[in-house]
């Protein structure tokens, strides 16, 4: 009865906190796990990893690191746990990657806007413009901006283009820019470089405050990690001992472990959602 009684309560808890952990798209209905694990893959860099070969490193991972851990703990519920771990692990490295290139192309973005504006001034065309940054913008981005400029070369479509070079650089920013300069190139006007100006203005300024908040609230997200991995070193070094390894194998020691890797992930995504910034959705995909 009280086993039955924890876990309705657990429950609740876990409806309460659902909306703030797992919020609701608005607009567009989310995009399916393969759909976003390709996006992620693409905005990583890795878009010409196949989908198949990176699932198959997930399993082949997760398995090696349950095999590992049931031979040197010998402890089932504890391989099923690392088994979990080592097939989440790419995919955590990925969105991992993607955060940290948002990151770092948060500060370059202004410098691309203030090329574009040179290249506009110049009297260049807006796709030799925007191809242009291929050679004269910043290194992170310009595999891109290369590949534009290919693709446009070849149809002479420069809405396609655009379509496809937001794709390559997956960041919603970039799309803010793109669809001026589609807008700029479709409907024409003589603001275009007002309006990229003040885009550049008011990135610079979101940059500094996103960089202040987020060093201020950094330690949230370190405590998080530090408070979920301390328990579970605590468990690995108890493992090691045959006695703790047989009391871990009883039904009771499975609870034990299962409980603690659902405390553990919900107070781990309670903890960085409290801790992290929210991240600008893509508008324009």
């Amino acid at each position: 009865m009280t086993l039955a009684l924890g876990a309705l309560l657990g429950t609740g808890l876990l409806l309460v906190a659902a909306p703030f952990l797992w919020p609701r798209t608005r607009g567009k209905a989310r995009s399916r796990t393969p759909g976003r694990l390709r996006a992620n893959l693409a905005q990583a860099g890795l878009g010409s990893l196949p989908l198949p070969a990176f699932v198959a490193l997930s399993v082949v991972l997760g398995l090696a690191v349950s095999a590992l851990s049931q031979a040197l703990l010998g402890i089932a519920a504890l391989s099923i746990v690392t088994a979990l771990a080592g097939l989440s692990l790419p995919t955590l490295m990925v969105v991992w990657r993607v955060r940290a290139r948002r990151r770092a192309n948060r500060a370059v973005w202004p410098d691309v806007v203030d090329h574009l504006v040179s290249a506009v001034r110049s009297g260049l065309a807006l796709p030799d413009s925007v191809g242009s940054l291929a050679g004269a913008g910043p290194l992170s981005t310009r595999p891109a901006f290369a590949e534009f400029a290919r693709e446009y070369q070849a149809t002479g479509n420069f809405g396609s283009a655009v379509d496809g070079l937001k794709v390559s650089l997956g960041d919603p920013v970039a799309d803010r820019i793109l669809e001026t300069l589609r807008m700029a190139r479709e409907v024409g006007g003589s603001d275009l470089t007002v309006v990229l100006r003040s885009l550049a203005a008011w990135l610079r300024q979101d940059a500094a405050i996103r960089s202040e908040v987020e060093a201020r609230q950094s330690w949230i997200v370190n405590a998080a990690r530090l408070g979920v991995a301390a328990p579970w070193i605590v468990l690995l070094l108890l493992a090691s001992r045959p006695e703790a390894a047989v009391a871990y194998n009883t039904s009771a020691g499975v609870v034990v472990i299962v409980g603690g890797l659902g405390v553990s992930v919900v107070a781990y995504r309670l903890m960085v959602a409290l801790g992290r910034l929210p991240e600008e959705r893509r508008w324009f995909k």
